[in-house]
């Protein structure tokens, strides 16, 4: 079990180049890859060792089994535009029947794997951006991991929004339950009311974006394409909030967002979340620098290569 000196440092922006993996429901939306293309291509801070493919289940899928599918295959699609690639694998076919049993797959193993190399003065960081029902699934496979890791999770709402019904919360419950629950250092990123601040417009996709390499072309197409077909016509900004995920672990001497230490809270099945002031501490992040997080964006997909 982790001290309280020892929580408070691994929540704690690092510092020094870490090591990091990335699970994303990259087909869901679009901005899951503005966050998969910074992770690939920033290098000098993160060394993302591995990305999992989340299940998701909307429109765009058939299934979270399908959802999975697709997000696995729109990995290995951006790894040939960025012309990079790190391990990718499927995750899991379905959300937790229960609290207790975990969704085998080969996302969860390599997780336990990767976290069991780590440790907490050196811990691996594991960005979630989707369902979070692998990295539940691997904290019921290997327990132990929650020392070895900081978990940065993207999802549910502001802790003072009227309720917690999130897509990347409520599709998988139970395992948000498992993960705030199972004690590994967590950081949150809420959706409405924080991480809503991030958002993008056409005009700006085409002027920082446009014509700078493939990948960038591909993300302003995407972004486009799927914005005007939800505006009908009408004005439109974008949310990218998946970004901010990337975002803390580059968050120096709080220039890309601020957040503080409360109790983790806890979510639950109505939707809402409940609180304990006797549960470990959680960083949670409660206001974006919206301009700097996007220029520092920008920088890292562009290469430096903006006018």
């Amino acid at each position: 079990m982790l001290t309280d000196a020892q929580r408070q440092r691994m929540l704690s922006c690092p510092r020094e180049r870490v090591d990091m993996v990335l699970d994303t429901d990259a087909y869901n939306e679009i901005d899951d890859q503005f966050a998969l293309s910074m992770a690939l291509l920033e290098g000098k801070k993160l060394n993302l060792e591995a990305v999992y493919a989340a299940p998701f289940f909307n429109e765009r899928s058939q299934g979270p089994g399908d959802g999975m599918e697709r997000s696995y295959r729109e990995i290995l699609h951006l790894f040939r535009l960025a012309g990079r690639e790190v391990p990718a694998f499927r995750g899991a076919e379905g959300y937790l029947e229960n609290e207790a049993t975990p969704r085998q797959s080969d996302a969860a193993r390599d997780l336990c794997r990767r976290a069991m190399a780590h440790s907490p003065e050196n811990p691996l960081y594991t960005v979630a951006i989707g369902a979070i029902t692998n990295v539940a699934s691997a904290l019921l496979l290997q327990p132990e991991i929650a020392d070895r890791m900081v978990i940065v999770w993207l999802g549910g709402h502001g802790i003072h929004w009227p309720d917690n019904h999130e897509f990347n919360c409520f599709q998988d419950v139970a395992a948000a339950r498992v993960v705030m629950g199972s004690g590994a250092p967590l950081v949150i990123l809420p959706c409405m009311g924080v991480v809503s601040a991030f958002t993008t417009t056409g005009p700006e996709l085409e002027c920082w974006l446009r014509c700078r390499n493939t990948l960038c072309d591909y993300l302003c197409d995407h972004t486009i394409e799927a914005a005007e077909e939800y505006a009908k016509g009408k004005p439109w900004s974008r949310v990218i909030w998946d970004v901010t995920a990337i975002g803390w672990l580059l968050n120096d001497q709080d220039s890309l967002m601020d957040s503080r230490l409360i109790p983790t809270p806890i979510p639950e099945y109505d939707h809402h979340y409940s609180f304990d002031d006797t549960r470990p501490l959680c960083r949670y992040v409660y206001h974006i620098h919206r301009d700097a997080l996007m220029e520092r964006m920008i920088g890292i997909l562009t290469g430096g290569n903006t006018p």
